[in-house]
Order: C-alpha cells, then sequence, then structure tokens
C-alpha cells in the first residue's frame, strides 16, 4: 500500500510575523475511550504502560482533568474549538455526516497557523466531512474537511474504525481507490454485495450487537453498509504502524518550524484489533493490548521527537476523549478478562456517564523546557488547552473566538498553581463542579441504553445530584436534599454559563 503524503495543501493562512524563539511544538496524543485508571502511573493492573509512564515521571500528572464531555464527537469538537459542544447540539456522529466545524470557525489550527506553526491530524476524525448540501462523493474531492477549518495535512479514518467506510483518507482524498470500483456508503439500507454479520454470523471475528453487524470488513461488521472501494480497504491491524508513520514523517518534515500535531489515536475504541506483535501482552485480552499497543505508538512518537532534537521545545498533551467503556458493540472479553483492573479507578460511571469516570481521564503534560516534573490535583479542562496555548505565544482571541476557553497556562506548566474554579461535564445532561461540589442537572431521560447495552450507570436522574466530591469521590451519596440552597445556587450558576455568548 502506497502511503507517501498528497502535496495537496490549501490556501495560505493570514499569518502573524513574530520569531520562532520561544515556540513550543505542540503534540496532542488524543487517546480514544482511555479511563482514568487504564494507564500505570494512574493505577492499572494487568497492563503496563511505561513510555505513557516516562511522560508522567518528568512531566505533570494530572489527577483531577476533564474531556469536556462523557462522547467523543462533542470532546474533539470542544477541544478544536475553545467551545462546548453542546452549544452546537453536536452528538456522536454518523460515518456520512457533514461536518460540524465550519469553514468560518475559530480553531485551534487556525490560531497556531496565524504565528506561523504547520499543522496535522493524523488518526480518527469522527468531526464530520462535507457541508451537508449532499451526500459525500468518496470518489472526489471531499470538501470541507479538516484542511478547511486549519490543517495544513490530515491522514484520517473519516469516522471511527467500527464505521464504514474503512477507508484512509489522505487530505481531500480516499488513499489507493480504483476509479472502476468506486465507493459507496448507506446509513439507511444495504448496498453491495458484502456479506454481513447479521446474514452471516459465522463470518464474525468477533460476534456484534445489532448496531455494529452491517457490512463486514476484516471479518468485522461494521455500523452502516459499504459497496465498492476493496483496494482501499484498511487492514485494522496496521493502524499501529500506518498512523505512527504518517506522524513520525511530518514531524522529520516540520523540525526546523514550529509545529502542530494532533495524534487522534483509534486506540482503544472498538473494534479493538491489536497488531500481533502486541497481542497476549497484558492480562486483559485484547482490550488490555489495544492498551500497550496505544502505549508502544506514544513512545514511538516521542522517541522521534527526541530524535529530531526538538523533545525539550514540545509541548505535550496526553490525554483521552471520555473515559471508559468495556462492551461497546463487540463480545470481545473485554469484561470476562478484567480481573482486578478499574478501567475508571475508583470513579463511578465511564463513557457516555454523568459521573465522574465520563469525563475525569488521565492527563499529562510533559515540556522539559518549561515544566518541572510534578502532581497535580487542580481542576483542569481540555476546552482550555485553546486559550493556554494563546497566552503562551501571546495571541490575543476576538471576543467571539473560543468563548468557553479560559487561559489556564499556569496550571498547565506548574504542578503547584491553581487550576479552574468552575467546571462543565458534559454527557445526556450537564453537570457543574464547583469547589468540592458536584452538581448534576436532572433529566427524564434514562437512558437505559446505555445501562443495558453498555452496563454503564448513565448518571441521569429525573430529581437534581449533588455530591461532595471531597468526602464522596465515589458519588454515592446524593445530599441534594440536604442542601436546597447549594442545589439553587450552582443550577442558576450553570444557567448562566449555557447562556454564554462571548469570551467577556
Amino acid at each position: 500500500m502506497n502511503l507517501t503524503a498528497c502535496s495537496e495543501k490549501p490556501a495560505e493562512q493570514t499569518s502573524i510575523k513574530t520569531s520562532n524563539e520561544n515556540k513550543p511544538n505542540v503534540v496532542i496524543f488524543y487517546v480514544d475511550d482511555l479511563g482514568y485508571g487504564d494507564v500505570g502511573v494512574y493505577g492499572a493492573k494487568g497492563v503496563e504502560t511505561p513510555n505513557i509512564d516516562k511522560l508522567a515521571k518528568n512531566g505533570i500528572q494530572f489527577t483531577d482533568a476533564h474531556s469536556s464531555a462523557a462522547t467523543c464527537t462533542p470532546s474533539r469538537y470542544s477541544l478544536l474549538t475553545g467551545e462546548h459542544a453542546f452549544r452546537k447540539n453536536a452528538s456522536v456522529l454518523k460515518g456520512d455526516a457533514a461536518m460540524i466545524i465550519s469553514t468560518e470557525q475559530p480553531t485551534l489550527p487556525k490560531m497556531l497557523a496565524k504565528v506561523g506553526y504547520e499543522t496535522a491530524v493524523v488518526g480518527k476524525w469522527h468531526l464530520g466531512l462535507g457541508d451537508g448540501s449532499k451526500p459525500i462523493d468518496w470518489n472526489d474531492a471531499i470538501k470541507p474537511g479538516p484542511l478547511e477549518i486549519g490543517f495544513d495535512y490530515s491522514f484520517l479514518l473519516p469516522a471511527t474504525g467500527d464505521r464504514v467506510p474503512t477507508v484512509y483518507l489522505e487530505n481531500h482524498h480516499v488513499l489507493n481507490l480504483d476509479s472502476n470500483d468506486p465507493l459507496s456508503v448507506d446509513y439507511t439500507q444495504k448496498i453491495g454485495n458484502r456479506p454481513t454479520g447479521y446474514e452471516n454470523p459465522e463470518l464474525e471475528r468477533q460476534s456484534a450487537d445489532h448496531q455494529h453487524n452491517k457490512t463486514l470488513i476484516n471479518g468485522i461488521g461494521r455500523i452502516g453498509w459499504m459497496a465498492g472501494g476493496k483496494s482501499a480497504e484498511w487492514v485494522d491491524e496496521d493502524f499501529y504502524q500506518v498512523f505512527t508513520n504518517k506522524a513520525n514523517d511530518f514531524i522529520k518534515q516540520n523540525k526546523d518550524n514550529p509545529f502542530f500535531l494532533f495524534f487522534s489515536f483509534h486506540d482503544i475504541h472498538v473494534p479493538r484489533l491489536p497488531n500481533e506483535k502486541f497481542q497476549g501482552k497484558s492480562s486483559m485480552g485484547v482490550r488490555g493490548d489495544a492498551i500497550v499497543q496505544m502505549d508502544w505508538i506514544t513512545g514511538q512518537v516521542v522517541d522521534e521527537l527526541e530524535k529530531q532534537g526538538v523533545l525539550d521545545n514540545t509541548l505535550i498533551i496526553f490525554t483521552s476523549d471520555n473515559g471508559p467503556v468495556l462492551n461497546d458493540g463487540y463480545d470481545d472479553q473485554a469484561i470476562e478478562l478484567l480481573g482486578d483492573h478499574k478501567p475508571g479507578g475508583i470513579y463511578r460511571g465511564g463513557k457516555y456517564s454523568a459521573y465522574e469516570a465520563g469525563t475525569r481521564v488521565p492527563t499529562i503534560m510533559h515540556y522539559p523546557a518549561k515544566v518541572k516534573p510534578g502532581v497535580s490535583d487542580a481542576l483542569m479542562s481540555q476546552i482550555d488547552v485553546y486559550a493556554s496555548v494563546a497566552s503562551m505565544l501571546n495571541i490575543e482571541l476576538s471576543n467571539d473566538e473560543a468563548i468557553d476557553s479560559e487561559n489556564q497556562a499556569d496550571a498547565w506548566l506548574n504542578a503547584d498553581a491553581k487550576g479552574r474554579e468552575e467546571l462543565i461535564e458534559e454527557a445526556y445532561t450537564l453537570s457543574l463542579r464547583q469547589g468540592d461540589w458536584k452538581y448534576i442537572a436532572p433529566s427524564q431521560n434514562a437512558n437505559e441504553w446505555v445501562t443495558n447495552l453498555k452496563g454503564i450507570e448513565p448518571g441521569t436522574q429525573p430529581q437534581p445530584q449533588l455530591y461532595n466530591l471531597k468526602l464522596d469521590p465515589t458519588e454515592s451519596n446524593n445530599v441534594a436534599e440536604q442542601n436546597p440552597e447549594i442545589v439553587n445556587a450552582l443550577k442558576q450558576r450553570l444557567n448562566e454559563l449555557k447562556n454564554k455568548s462571548s469570551r467577556t
């Protein structure tokens, strides 16, 4: 398979002339579905993560840092825009959905391009493609996409590993597509003659629920149906090397200029199909082995930064898009082989959940030139990466730019500094953290599918919930009835934050 980078590039960004001195490279390792307890330094059992642990040892390990939402599309939207996804009504997208970040919208890569950064996204996208005016034609140039919102280069899974199309998208084009075998995708009805999981369960390598048992690719049922495009199909077990090579090629090509690399992992999202070199390397089956693979990838990219002489001046943020999930559509024995391991640590819930394990995720800042190693208990959010990096680079943000992002550069760079005063957690309802208190807004939607299909408590209840996380970190004792004044104050404050329309 030819994985040579295309020369295609968007129109030049408007730039602000500044010196390259004191401009750190920025690398965000954005892991998928990695829980608070899934990393060695956060208490993992049955799996080792030496490369991530090394980043923590030489950087800042955060104990109370959060994704902005408990699901992937909203978290990715918020990270790149500095704006809560609920403002856009953004939810987990279909594989053929339109891009939810508009081309006019300020973004983190656009902001960095203003001061001379080269920017790239490698890995899972899941923010949509095209403008929605017509169905995506996978056989033509696919626009708008990452290049239209500020990235100079992109190499993507268009959506996720469990959704069609199961092809790589490099810049605007599907890679290795044969024009004599055009690619089509449908999320409403079967197209083409490929076998499906629901028609041919004997062909499935992992049995799947009804959502994930459509077109079979590489022996795995996917969400949606796909026809054609045989020459462009990926092999899941190759992800580890394909994405690592693309990331490292970008680093090599830009070592002499400041760069931003958004490395958006597919691991440890389903389907979990680690390469054979990682199989059996944990005691937890393929979920644990996928963590080992993810750690190896992290180490390879960090090694490349060091090899190119730029590691000391590279700001690395290692984190996850949301909390953990064991059963997310495929029977891969993640539950049966869990052992003593606790993916969410001591915290309640997981992916999809309003409880703490939904958004409290492992988060590490590594920046040798500026960061003294330590452990920080500061309240932190990924949504603040935007304003914090802008502050480090002396970039002034406009009133309508990244309206939910706060400058927390001091806390990102100093384990002893104080973080946020308050923080919104987004799931199928909204929660507000303030001091030791956590308020979960009532919801009439019980989200029983999360409980029944995923085995996770959604955290939604028809009555308000209030927890003192200092006294009750596991959110076991709802004290809302005993503290009506606190409930009312937090409810009012959450409504104020929801109605916010500018940075001021």
